[in-house]
């Protein structure tokens, strides 16, 4: 089993930054896919960003390119969601995801674990 916690979640205002973590423990993340979703009131959960195992490759959703930066450090087995230039409909509850893969993909299907969500607010 992989157990993930997220942390940096807060309140922001529009233009500001937030660092998101998520610590993994149970497994080795060098052996885990990860991903950020996000999910808004009364909306659909959205992938957000997603890093491959190697940390060779990331994707990202449009809307949030050049902005936000997934990264890994395999060695602390953590993972980073970076967010520059929040806007409030980057709004939410963000999760963070692993699946026992090389990638994840962009379909919250795909994924084996999620953490339990850091809310993300952004004033304008």
């Amino acid at each position: 089993q992989v157990q993930l916690v997220e942390s940096g979640g807060g309140l922001v205002q529009a233009g500001g930054s937030l660092r998101l973590s998520c610590a993994a423990s149970g497994r080795t993340l060098s052996s885990l896919a990860m991903g950020w979703f996000r999910q808004a009131p009364g909306k659909e959960r959205e992938f957000v960003a997603a890093i491959r195992w190697s940390g060779s490759s990331t994707l990202y959703l449009d809307s949030v390119k050049g902005r936000f930066t997934i990264s890994r450090d395999n060695a602390q087995n953590t993972v980073y969601l970076q967010m520059n230039s929040l806007k409030p409909e980057d709004t939410a509850i963000y999760y963070c995801a692993a699946r026992s893969a090389y990638y994840g993909g962009t379909y919250y299907e795909n994924y084996d674990y999620w953490g339990q969500g850091t809310q993300v607010t952004v004033s304008s």
